[in-house]
């Protein structure tokens, strides 16, 4: 600031300098010699300039009257009509009025259209900078209103001015984007802060979350890759899945993102608060996509060998697969009880959002009955397979539990 004031005072200087210089400069060009004086003057040197000439013989004498004469009548036509009389002098205190005069009218202006204002209300954000960051990173303290989260913003990007290669106030940027709905704003300070810090969970948690929400289709896909890259090394973990649920939800893809909550569903403690509203998510997407009626039907019924050897207690698993790979798509969990055994099947238990039971053409059911309650199977456990069956998102399927694990 005070670089800039001082180049102020310097330009007004100028402009004074401007408008007196001339003024002075005039009153000393009236002390000068006057027209007729210059005139004598030459009149009288060119005299002198004969009469070297005539002494060195260049004129002769004779000839001299001539050019006398001629110096003469070139004087007397030159000699104004009307003898003008010098002006007086401006009397220079006359200038102050206007010096004062420029002055005003270019502080006047400044005042008025230089933002002297909006300089004023950025000095006051900065000097609140530090207790705006220290309420954001204060749970506790008291939360910011949408004034607080504008100055915060200007402050931020004063900042950032100064250091453009802190990723964490990129990151805050971002998020002051989204709370004042500002779309470009969080894009662009989210995307420079992952450029920064790529392996930033929170970075790409929010640049996920700003991606999935813009109204560019690219951005959406783009969003759901970054969200299922980052399931894939953090497995289990609850914003991922319920950011990628919603971002395959406002794709329309409504089996992935009910595969993403199911997920969540056998995560979640059972009291959670959560819960109630992810099986709403759930069965809004089911409705949406006619996936409610995907459902498939497993009897269970006994060798008369497993029968005699069944345990007292025990966990039954059903798996299903797609026949090709041994991974489950879907996979439920019973305790051991009585048989035969009717249960029902369909995408609420599936094992990846990105299986589902409804995406199947053809299936294999396994039954087995495990004295561990592991997934594992152990020696001894019984089991029973399901010949590879076509699927069109109904039916039912016969198994007999007759092997047993070697």
């Amino acid at each position: 600031m005070i670089v800039f004031w001082l180049v102020i005072v310097a330009l007004l200087l100028v402009g004074v300098a401007l408008f007196i210089v001339p003024v002075i400069r005039g009153d000393r060009d009236s002390l000068s010699n006057t027209r007729d004086d210059l005139n004598k003057a030459f009149y009288h040197h060119r005299l002198s300039e004969l009469e070297e000439d005539e002494q060195q013989g260049v004129v002769a004498a004779p000839e001299r009257p001539i050019f006398v004469q001629e110096l003469q009548e070139n004087l007397l036509s030159d000699i104004p009509g009307q003898a003008s009389k010098a002006g007086k002098p401006i009397p220079r205190w006359t200038l102050a009025p206007g010096v004062i005069l420029l002055v005003v009218v270019t502080l006047g202006f400044y005042l008025y259209a230089g933002g002297l204002g909006q300089v004023s209300a950025w000095n006051q954000v900065m000097k609140r900078m530090p207790d705006l960051r220290a309420r954001v990173a204060d749970e506790n303290a008291k939360p910011l209103n949408m004034m607080d989260i504008q100055d915060l913003g200007l402050g931020l990007r004063t900042d950032l001015q100064n250091d453009p290669d802190n990723a964490k106030d990129w990151l805050m940027l971002g998020r002051v984007g989204m709370a004042l709905n500002n779309a470009s704003t969080a894009t662009q300070a989210f995307a420079r802060a992952y450029a920064l810090s790529p392996n930033d969970m929170d970075i790409k948690l929010g640049y996920a979350d700003v991606l999935t929400r813009s109204t560019d289709p690219q951005d959406n896909i783009n969003g759901g890759n970054m969200l299922r890259d980052m399931l894939e090394h953090n497995q289990g973990n609850l914003q991922v899945l319920s950011l990628l649920a919603y971002n395959e939800y406002e794709q329309g893809h409504y089996p992935q993102a009910i595969g993403a909550w199911q997920v969540m569903l056998k995560i979640l403690p059972a009291d959670d608060k959560r819960t109630e509203m992810v099986k709403a998510s759930i069965e809004q997407a089911k409705a949406k996509s006619g996936m409610d009626k995907v459902k498939l039907g497993v009897a269970v019924t006994l060798s008369p060998r497993a029968q005699q050897q069944l345990p007292q207690q025990g966990t039954v698993f059903i798996s299903v697969t797609d026949g090709s790979s041994p991974v489950p798509v879907a996979v439920k969990k019973l305790p051991l009880s009585r048989f035969p055994l009717s249960v029902t099947v369909d995408d609420t238990n599936a094992m990846m959002p990105e299986r589902l039971l409804s995406s199947l053409h053809q299936l294999k059911v396994r039954v087995r009955i495990s004295q561990t309650g592991l997934a594992t199977p152990a020696s001894g456990d019984w089991y029973g397979d399901s010949p590879l069956t076509n699927f069109s998102g109904s039916g039912q399927v016969n198994i007999e539990i007759n092997q047993q694990v070697p």
